[in-house]
Formats: structure tokens, sequence, C-alpha cells
């Protein structure tokens, strides 16, 4: 027997005999000759395509009968349709339904031999409304084609492509799940037949063709948008047209298919998955479909390997191993393997600590599927474990080996992806620089061994605006919190004592009075830790037993603890006041830096990073490494356009202080380098960039100490409130300076004098001078 073999069911309706035919996919696709399955011979008389018929009368029919009806996992019903011209419903009667249509529609199976009407749209309840509409779109196909069959003499002008294509619908199935049928629908020529036509539809139909068309021209009308024949099939109204026959309608689950392609289409996407809402999806949907109750990730870089947990919640759980230690381990034989790795019972595999851990979680059953890209080298060399993706169970012997093949189709897409989150580390980088932070992304998503980022030749141009007196105001903040907190520690006390007569109540009752004494004297550095541990030690602890003497004891406690910050387990309100006007006066000093950012990049792209802490303090590096356009114009364009927005952040300084009645000043310093000097990226420090080379050395030091740096003749501090200090080795880099100096006070932005001065030696550094001017409040519009 052929392989392309149908079969037909065979069942009794009203006591005549019925054929319904159900067959593979490959057999109801179209012929090449365009014949119907109707048309298609039976076996012994011929044809291309054997036609095997086995009737029910045959010993054995029965029982092939019922394997069908019960136990297909195909869906599978034969629906018999009627409609009369001048009746807008169609008679719908269900012929066979097996059990698998029956429970995708939830409905009971009926007696054999009794045909069931159906209600108009009962079928299709169970759909979206989208999906009601396209099944019925592409039943009008079926029914255009017979029309256009009746109205031309012509049989299948619309091409079976067209009518026999599989459509996905979403189903809920009976424990509320959505599952994704693939839904085929199936008429034949003499199976729907039209017997009548409305005038209307006639005229239209002859306005598209008055002579029989070609199946190109009713392929093309139809896959154009609002053409004459697109309008009538949207038009389509069983009031225009008397028709009769069958429509099987076959079902197969694809939701682990679809799944599938979903999570693929996910992972692939322009979107980074890692570190963004989409992983939540990715997750959900990657669990759904191997039926995991949790999921992990490994992930390896160079010698250490991190392990994350609970992925499913925001904050995830790390855990950190050498990768050596995990040589013993499944997660290392399952990268060794470069295959998705059973693991049917973790509990008899816990021979590293990272098993451990994960056993610890309450999984038994391991799915495991690793990520690793050869190295790009020649040769057999070994491959580099970027990551692993676990599936996990509590139940052991949870997975099998359908669910490894599915694994091992996804493979490349989580690959893609966890290549894409290599990428994605690098996005946060500045856009001057980011272009080499992605070659180098792309040499590690290749397996190529790393190389350093550097930047050779580039100008460093500093400078700060510092909140001068923040350490004073903070010392004030916390001893103003330290004294609140100590009169209610005494308050507490002094009620103990009207109930508790004892020797230890009444020396702590003075200690408490010693301590607010010496508070209102001042702070140490450690006050603020050393008093706080000494209210939770000596009286916070025994506030439970306190609490049980007297109701006035217990208010008492009530009034202390409703003045504790939570977040910072004391009184901290003049501190949080103090805070918030440090945040301010930094975002306000910010945002004017970052202002100004957009004229300096227009001149020239360069590489600047804005620090805050008491002020904010901006790196700036620029050179041809960075910018190939770039020149000695640009950098003397830059340099003033740095000088021009630390004059408007002093500018905003002035209102600030203003604003916020606060005795704090703000400073303002330039340093100035005349050569050039090479940065480079270092991991394993928290900058973007250090300077490389003992040459380079000198300027980092200075950059860390020159604002607190000192005039050699007076003593006194280098910066002042209000003023603009630029500071500078040789004569050179003066000359060209006082140049800017006169730009400036022209722009209205700084007054005379110039004031000038030595600036004392620095460890190791000498021979710095200082020259410092008034920056000029900003006149009123």
């Amino acid at each position: 027997m052929a392989n392309n073999t149908s079969h037909l069911l065979n069942q009794e309706i009203d006591g005549q005999e019925t054929a319904i035919a159900a067959m593979p996919h490959q057999d109801l696709a179209p012929n090449p000759d365009n014949s119907s399955v109707d048309d298609r011979p039976t076996a012994g008389q011929g044809g291309d395509t054997p036609y095997f018929d086995i009737r029910p009368a045959s010993p054995g029919a029965a029982d092939w009968l019922d394997l069908i009806r019960r136990d297909s996992h195909v869906a599978i019903a034969v629906i018999h349709l009627q409609t009369t011209l001048g009746v807008s419903t169609t008679a719908q009667q269900l012929l066979f339904a097996n059990q698998s249509f029956c429970q995708l529609t939830q409905r009971h199976l009926s007696p054999p031999g009794q045909p069931k009407s159906l209600a108009q749209g009962e079928l299709l309840a169970a759909l979206s409304p989208t999906d009601q509409a396209r099944l019925r779109q592409r039943f009008r196909r079926h029914v255009l084609n017979a029309l256009l069959h009746y109205h031309y003499g012509v049989a299948n002008l619309v091409a079976p492509r067209l009518c026999h294509a599989p459509l996905v619908v979403s189903v809920g199935d009976s424990h509320g799940e959505a599952r994704q049928i693939e839904l085929h629908l199936r008429t034949t020529t003499s199976g729907l037949r039209v017997t009548d036509i409305a005038p209307i539809l006639r005229d239209r139909l002859t306005a598209c063709w008055s002579t029989p068309p070609s199946h190109d021209q009713v392929t093309a009308q139809l896959l154009t948008q609002d053409s004459d024949l697109s309008l009538i099939l949207r038009g389509l109204n069983p009031s225009n047209y008397s028709a009769e026959g069958y429509v099987l309608v076959e079902g197969v689950d694809v939701t682990q298919r679809e799944t599938s392609k979903a999570l693929t289409h996910l992972l692939v996407g322009r979107e980074p998955v890692l570190g963004s809402d989409q992983f939540g999806r990715a997750n959900q949907l990657l669990k759904h479909l191997f039926k995991a109750d949790d999921s992990l990730l490994l992930s390896a870089e160079h010698s250490q390997a991190q392990l994350f947990l609970d992925l499913d919640q925001p904050e995830w759980t790390t855990k950190s191993y050498a990768v050596d230690d995990l040589q013993a381990s499944v997660f290392f034989r399952a990268t060794q393997r470069g295959d998705v790795l059973n693991v049917p019972d973790l509990s008899l595999h816990c021979a590293t600590p990272c098993e451990q851990d994960v056993l610890k979680t309450g999984a038994r059953s391991l799915l495991l599927i690793p990520l690793a890209m050869r190295s790009g080298l020649l040769g057999n060399s070994p491959t580099q474990m970027i990551g692993l993706v676990g599936l996990t169970s509590t139940q052991p012997y949870a997975f099998d080996t359908a669910d490894c093949s599915n694994a091992t189709t996804l493979i490349p897409a989580l690959t893609a992806t966890m290549r894409h989150s290599v990428r994605e580390r690098f996005t946060n980088i500045h856009p001057s620089v980011r272009w080499r932070f992605e070659q180098e992304a792309e040499r590690l998503s290749l397996g190529l061994p790393p190389a350093p980022i550097v930047f050779e030749n580039v100008y460093p141009l500093y400078g700060i605006s510092d909140i001068r007196g923040s350490s004073d105001e903070r010392n004030r903040a916390i001893q103003q919190d330290l004294l609140t907190q100590f009169n209610l520690a005494l308050a507490v006390v002094k009620t103990v004592q009207q109930v508790l007569n004892n020797a230890l109540i009444q020396q702590l009752s003075l200690d408490l009075a010693d301590h607010l004494t010496n508070l209102e004297e001042g702070i140490s550095v450690d006050s603020e830790v050393s008093l706080l541990r000494y209210l939770q030690a000596e009286v916070e602890r025994h506030f439970a037993y306190f609490a049980d003497l007297s109701p006035a004891i217990h208010q008492a406690i009530d009034t202390y603890q409703a003045a504790i910050d939570p977040d910072h387990a004391c009184v901290y309100r003049a501190r949080a006041m103090y805070d918030q006007t440090i945040n301010q006066i930094n975002g306000c000093l910010r945002d004017t830096w970052n202002q100004w950012q957009q004229t300096m990049q227009a001149i020239t792209p360069h590489y600047c990073d804005v620090e805050a802490t008491d002020g904010i303090d901006h790196m700036i590096y620029a050179g041809r490494s960075i910018d190939p356009g770039f020149t000695e114009f640009q950098l003397k364009s830059l340099r003033y356009e740095q000088l021009r927005a630390v004059c408007d952040c002093a500018r905003k300084g002035f209102d600030l202080k203003a604003t916020y009645h606060t005795t704090m000043d703000i400073t303002h310093l330039v340093l100035v380098q005349g050569f050039t000097v090479d940065i480079c990226h270092d991991e394993t420090t928290e900058r973007l960039f250090d300077v490389r080379g003992t040459r380079d050395t000198r300027y980092e030091i200075v950059k860390k100490r020159i604002d607190k740096a000192c005039d050699a003749e007076t003593g006194d501090r280098i910066t002042q409130p209000g003023k603009l200090t630029v500071v500078y080795s040789t004569v050179e880099e003066w000359q060209e300076y006082q140049r800017y100096f006169r730009y400036l006070h022209r722009e209205g932005l700084v007054s005379n004098p110039i004031e000038h001065g030595a600036v004392e030696p620095l460890q190791g550094v000498s021979g710095l001078k200082f020259a410092r001017v008034p920056v000029l409040a900003a006149s009123p519009d």
C-alpha cells in the first residue's frame, strides 16, 4: 500500500451510509492537476494517487472507526451546511465529531447516527473575535470557489493554497489554559455545491470578468486589498446564494510548536532580553514549554562563574563559584558535551557546592541547555562556555527525550541572546567611545581572547565645582539628630525612674545627661556610630522590659520609636534635610553641565564623565583616537567652552545659596594640562578609564588633591567661593588661558582683578601656579 493512504470513516446517519474522509495533510494537499478529493480514484481504478476504501461492513471496521473516534489526537468533525437564497442564516448540522474535537470545543459526543443541529456561530464561540473573523474569512474562500465554479463553469479557480492553508487559533482547555490549535478546512468541488445566485451578486461577479478568468487573475485580485473580488469576498452573505455541502474540519494541538516559535522570536528580536521586562515573558514561555517549576542561569567569564536563581523575582539570587570548582558538576559536563543534558535526579549528582545550592531550592530534575561558542582561532580549539540555561522540576524524572529534542532547537536562539547580552554590557557607555567597546564585544562573542581597550594621546580637561562647608553642615545635622534622639532616650529613662527605684537606672540617666552635655559642645569623627551603638545596647535593648512597667513608660517609648527613621534605625530629620539640600545642589549643577555638554559635543565628540558627591567634578578626554577629525582649533574651542560652562555652574551656585538659605558655598576649579595622556579600560576598577603609564601618574595625583591645595604664600585655599580658579604649569598654558579670561570678561561672565599665586607643593608634585577671577552673577531679565 502506498504511504499516502486516505481513510474513509463511515457512519450510519438517518439510515443512510455516508462516507467521511479524514486524511493526512499531504493527502489533502492539492494535486498538481488540481483534482479534488472526491475526484481521486479508489484503489484499483488507476490514477496517480491510490485511494483505499474499507466499508463498515468489512470485518473489524468498527474497531478502527472507534479508534479514530475516541483515540485520535487529530480533532475531526464533518459539518453539513445549507444556505437558501434570501435567508441570512446558514443551517448547520454536525454529522461527525471525534472525542478530540469534542474536548477541544467542550461539547459532548452525540450517539452515533444522530446528527446535531448547530446554532449560528455555535462552533466559533470558543474562539476570540479575531480568530472567528479569520476562520470565517477562510471559509468564505471555499464558498467563493464554489460561486466562481457555478458562475463561470470552471472548477477550482481559487488557488488551493488560499483555501487550504492552516490557521492557528487559540482555544481555552478545560483547565483554563490557552491551547494553540492548527485548523484545516476542507471542501471539494462536488462536496460544496451552489445552486443559485442573487442577481446583485451575479452582476458583481460579471463586473469583475465577463468571461472566465484564469487562476492567476483570481489570485491577483484576492491578494490585492480592496480589489473588486476582495470586496465581494469580504461582503459575502448567505442570503445572496443557495448552496449545500460538507466541510471537513481538522485540528491539531500545536501549542508546544507555537510556544517554541514565540520564544525564539522573542530571543532573537532586536530588543535585549536579559535585564529587561521581556525576560519575564521569555522565562514564563520557557517554563511553560517544558512544564518546569523554575529556571536558572549560569554564566561564566574568565575564571569566575555566577549562578542566578529566583529569576521570576525582581531581585535575582546570585551565587559565585570558581570555574575550576565546577569541573565535577553536571553543569560542566553539559558544556563539555555541547548537548542538552537531562539530569533525572539531582540528589544523585551533588559533588559540587553549585549543585548543592540548586538542590536546596527544591529542584530534583534538571534540563541543562549549554550555550557555548567556538573560538575563532583555527584548528580544534576548545569551546568557550558563555552560559547555561537550566529548567528545574521538584519531581525526579520530570524531563524526557522529547524535552531534550525541543531544547536543542532553542540553543541557537538562546546563544544569540547570551551573545547579545555580552554586547549590551556596553550600552550605557558614553557614545563617543562606545564603538571601541562594541568592537571588543564582537571579539568576545566570537570566542577571541580579550584585547585591551586603549585611547592614546588624548587631552585631559578636568574641572570641579565643590560645595565648601558641606562637612561642617553635615556635622551640625548629625549633632542635631543625636541631641534629639538622646533627649527622647532621657525622657524614657526619667519616666522609668518614676516607677523603678533602681540604682542602675539612675546611673543610666546620668550617663545620658553627660552625653547630652558633650553633644552640645560638638561631635567627634566617630560620634555618629559610637553614640548610636550606645543607645541600642544600653537603652533600646531594655524597651520591652520598660514598656511593661507602666502606660506612661509605654507612651514615652512610643514617642521615641515614632521619631526613628525606619531606613536608618535612628533619628534622621536634620540629616535628611541636609541630604536633600546636597542632592538638589548636585542635581542643579549636573543639569547645568549636561546642557553645556550638548554644545561641547558639537565641537568634537569626546568622552566626558561626571561624578556627584559634595558637588560635581567632570573629566573630559578628547583627541584623534576618539574623533579622527580632531584638530587644535577644536581643542581650544573645547577648553574655552569648559570655562563658560563652569562659570554658568558658578552662577547657578549663587541662586542655590539664596534658595536654600545655607551657609555652604560652591567653589570652582579647572586644571590645565598641555600634554596628552593615554587612557585604558580596566574591568577590575569602578572607573571606565584609568590613565596609563608613569608619565600620566603625575596628572592623576594632581587631580585628586588639587581642590584642597593652598596658596604657597598665604596658606589660604586656592579655591574661593564665587570665584573661578585655573591651575596651570607653564607660561604657554597661562598665555592661552589669559586670552580666555579676557573673552569671559568681554562676555560679562567674570570681572577683574585676576589674582595670581603659586600652589603649595603637593606630594610628589611642585611648580604649579594658579589664577583666580570673580564670577559675575547673571543679570536679572
